[in-house]
């Protein structure tokens, strides 16, 4: 039984649905950025008058939306909360949807050991959160270029933004696999997924609106802050290394979970 390739064709449908629609959130708001262009220096002013707090809990500050990149970097928060949904939903359901639909006693009464398993699906995952990066990239790339009309900007920068993407998923894909196995059973994996990526995101703004460095260490969206790096053209290299021990420690503790975990049958 080829649990790789089985899970892989459950899962295409949803790698499709949100490849498309990502790629339409970039058109869309690189297509406002070629009509708002002309004025862009107006929106700055504008921005200008808002309350710092307020630019503060969205990452803008200090982001000239004037600028291509700029611009792409306030896209990008709205691609990293995309991603970040699809990764999710897919820890969740990792293991939760053999428990759910009570069909675990069909898979583990095959020849084919605990960590062999999830292995199989946690590849089949991160195959599919591949292709959306895939597409994440290229339609970044051509529609910046395209949009840009003709303004110069730095390329290095945002193949910097796109490179950030990969770890990004894997820390909600790791971290909501670990949470699916602590708990008895996950009924609803949306409802989950909504809950660790929004509540992810309301603890960056607040950290940015209070200035506290604690929960800048929590969130993934500080990790791989866009505001940051287009500033710096450099990645902040202490926190990106707390996603990656978040990668490392979900893993870890998903595998030894899993092997023990007394799964939900159907019997």
């Amino acid at each position: 039984m080829n649990i790789y390739k089985h899970e892989f064709k459950m899962s295409i449908k949803s790698v499709v649905i949100w490849s498309i629609a990502v790629a339409m959130l970039i058109l869309v708001f690189m297509a406002i950025f070629s009509a708002i262009a002309p004025q862009a220096a107006l929106l700055n002013e504008a921005m200008a008058q808002m309350p710092p707090e307020l630019l503060m809990a969205f990452g803008m500050t200090g982001m000239d939306l004037a600028t291509v990149l700029g611009f792409y970097g306030l896209a990008f928060t709205f691609i990293q909360i995309c991603i970040a949904l699809q990764a999710a939903n897919y820890g969740f359901s990792l293991v939760s949807v053999e428990e759910t639909d009570m069909t675990a006693d069909f898979l583990l009464a095959k020849p084919i050991s605990r960590p062999r398993i999830l292995t199989d699906k946690l590849l089949s995952a991160i195959t599919g959160l591949t292709i959306t990066n895939l597409v994440v990239w290229i339609t970044s790339l051509v529609l910046v270029n395209v949009y840009a009309g003709g303004q110069p900007f730095d390329t290095r920068t945002l193949l910097l933004l796109l490179l950030s993407i990969a770890v990004f998923q894997l820390v909600f894909l790791t971290v909501g696999m670990l949470i699916s196995l602590l708990v008895k059973r996950v009924r609803n994996v949306i409802a989950f997924s909504m809950a660790l990526v929004f509540g992810m995101y309301v603890l960056s703004a607040f950290g940015s609106m209070l200035g506290d460095d604690k929960l800048d260490v929590i969130t993934p969206f500080k990790h791989f802050d866009p505001n940051y790096i287009i500033s710096h053209g450099a990645y902040d290299l202490p926190m990106v290394l707390i996603s990656v021990a978040f990668i490392l420690i979900s893993v870890v503790g998903s595998y030894r979970l899993y092997t023990r975990r007394n799964i939900q049958t159907a019997m």
